[in-house]
């Protein structure tokens, strides 16, 4: 066993902590007995084998630039996320490097004054720093105040709280000032179900026309797809805009050919692959639930938290020490999870990917400690 493996901080070495965001995901790179990665949401299918070998062709047109208006692999998304309507949609649709590039455009583009986080306890860091990183004022989720931009993940990453539409509706009212950006980052949403499509604010294009025409407040709807289809290498991410005319003005800033030929040609071919989809919807909830149950079994002071249809559980220890030491535990045995306080700042919680069921008992083997 290196040291690396065992550092409580080996995780972060990767991280310029005084200008980036921490993230999870990076343990990997510094193990040398890595067996299976707990600490990303990614789809615990791995990656379509379908669309894999589609990138891995497209790496053989590296020498030409990818095309600029991200043809035909918008067009394929776009018919993913509205099989009926999706030309009439197509022109609000925009690709992105990742979501990390479009969430950062959309803030820079936003119009003047203070940024505000969903109303849960902790969200994903990224648009807070893309916020602070662009000198706006940061109110509290529950400062009562409504902000010029409104960002709220659901569902949330790293809590799994989840807003219907009816009541994702009304916080966008009464969170958003007139005039102002609600950013909502539906990124986990497609696990739903395979009625996602029907909770999902993308399908509610007459009342994002409405809410634009009514009150100018602008809707915007981010998904990184890297973790539906366990793709977080080649970045890829979507962001649908209020109108087309938004759409534009985002391209305009956009940095030229941001999608590269192999992120272009996996999206092509994953947005079609329906037996994917089917699998994903069948299995992880059978295996989050089996997750669960596992860990109510063998640490029954640990509380979970989290839909049932998503692809992680947010566990809270209780306790510092123990999170700390399970946090170790899974890197030293080559099958990190991702600790609750870099970046999220909640010691006692940890966040564990769902995997299959033979997968999931390497870590509760590395867990055994625990139970001393």
């Amino acid at each position: 066993m290196t040291s690396n493996a065992t550092t409580p901080n080996a995780n972060t070495t990767s991280w310029d902590e005084k200008s980036q965001q921490f993230h999870g995901g990076q343990d990997w790179l510094t193990l040398t007995n890595f067996v299976e990665d707990f600490s990303v949401t990614t789809n615990a299918l791995g990656t379509p084998r379908p669309a894999l070998e589609a990138a891995r062709q497209a790496v053989n047109l590296c020498d030409h630039y990818p095309p600029a208006n991200q043809e035909p692999a918008k067009s394929s998304l776009a018919r993913f996320l509205w099989p009926e309507q999706w030309a009439t949609n197509h022109g609000r649709l925009l690709l992105g490097n990742g979501a990390s590039e479009l969430i950062d455009l959309v803030v820079r583009t936003a119009p003047a004054g203070p940024w505000k986080p969903g109303p849960f306890r902790v969200q994903y860091k990224e648009y807070q720093r893309s916020a602070q990183a662009h000198q706006r004022p940061v109110l509290d989720s529950t400062d009562p105040s409504q902000a010029a931009i409104a960002c709220i993940v659901n569902p949330c990453n790293p809590t799994g709280d989840y807003k219907p539409l009816s009541e994702l509706k009304q916080w966008i009212e009464s969170n958003v000032q007139p005039g102002g950006y609600a950013v909502i980052d539906e990124s986990m949403q497609p696990w739903h179900s395979p009625q996602f499509r029907q909770d999902s604010l993308t399908s509610q294009t007459e009342y994002v026309a409405q809410l634009y025409h009514q009150k100018k407040i602008s809707v915007f709807v981010i998904h990184s797809w890297t973790k539906l289809w366990c793709c977080t290498g080649i970045r890829l991410g979507s962001i649908v805009c209020p109108t087309a005319e938004h759409c534009l003005a985002l391209k305009k800033v956009q940095v030229p050919w941001s999608v590269n030929c192999v992120a272009l040609a996996f999206l092509d071919r994953v947005a079609q692959d329906q037996e994917y989809l089917d699998d994903t919807w069948r299995l992880t909830s059978q295996w989050r639930e089996h997750t669960v149950t596992q860990l109510h079994d063998t640490f029954p002071q640990w509380k979970c938290y989290g839909e049932s249809f998503l692809s992680w559980v947010w566990v809270d220890t209780q306790d510092r020490t123990v999170s700390e030491k399970a946090v170790n535990l899974a890197r030293a045995a080559g099958v990190p999870v991702r600790s609750g306080q870099p970046g999220y700042e909640m010691p006692t919680f940890v966040r564990i990917a769902v995997r299959s069921p033979e997968k999931l008992q390497m870590l509760l083997k590395a867990w055994e400690p625990l139970l001393n």
